[in-house]
């Protein structure tokens, strides 16, 4: 946000710079926090590993539902690692004198496209380029000249779902929590990070889960999913 202080800022000026110092420093926060979860590794987790470790379980029972807990065991690697850097980016913001990557476009629209290529990818890996794209004509053959545009259309909207949707909220976040502090800095933004701390939640939940479901819809044609 143009003329909001942040600490980075203070280096690099708003703009590209400072959208590329924040993305850098959560990728930073995520390896330090990788790297100290899997320091000590023991049988019986404690601290930074018991966090991960449960994390990782309850990405694996969100997609286990979805998908069946094989896939979801195959796919966790980019669904977490998505959901781990999409919910400290939304927290930063949280932070004053820090602004949230993913209330950036330019952030959340190459994650999106990492996700379609990427399912779409797997789809056809697993059913084949014909069997695939098959699937976008619908059962009713008559109908398939219809359905397939509708099919492609849907297909590539959920690029622009999944990127503004996360944008969009994390943007609007910020602004409430940037005019909260000009008006009231002392005592209202207390509750309100309760707040956004619940939204930085659900948005990473809901961009999280949506990535099984695609995956669900490119991957498991046969078991009409």
């Amino acid at each position: 946000m143009e003329g909001v202080f942040t600490f980075l800022g203070v280096f690099t000026g708003h703009g590209v710079g400072m959208v590329m110092a924040h993305i850098l420093l959560v990728a930073g926060l995520v390896i330090l926090l990788a790297k100290y979860a899997t320091t000590t590794l023991r049988a019986v987790p404690t601290g930074t590993q018991n966090v991960m470790e449960a994390y990782l379980g309850g990405v694996i029972s969100m997609g286990k539902d979805v998908i069946g807990e094989d896939l979801a065991r195959k796919y966790l690697p980019l669904v977490a690692t998505t959901g781990i850097f999409i919910f400290i980016s939304n927290v930063v913001g949280i932070i004053p004198g820090f602004e949230s990557p993913t209330s950036n476009i330019n952030v959340t629209l190459p994650l999106a496209l990492v996700v379609f290529i990427y399912y779409n990818y797997e789809g056809i890996r697993e059913n084949g380029v014909v069997h695939y794209f098959a699937h976008f004509m619908g059962p009713v053959k008559a109908l398939a000249p219809l359905m397939f545009p509708i099919e492609i259309v849907s297909h590539i909207s959920r690029i622009i779902s999944l990127s503004f949707r996360l944008f969009g909220n994390i943007k609007g976040d910020d602004l409430f929590l940037w005019v909260l502090l000009m008006l009231v800095p002392w005592f209202a933004p207390l509750p309100a990070y309760v707040l956004l701390t619940f939204s930085a939640l659900l948005q990473t939940f809901v961009f999280m889960i949506l990535i099984y479901v695609y995956l669900a819809g490119a991957v498991a044609i046969a078991d009409d999913h």
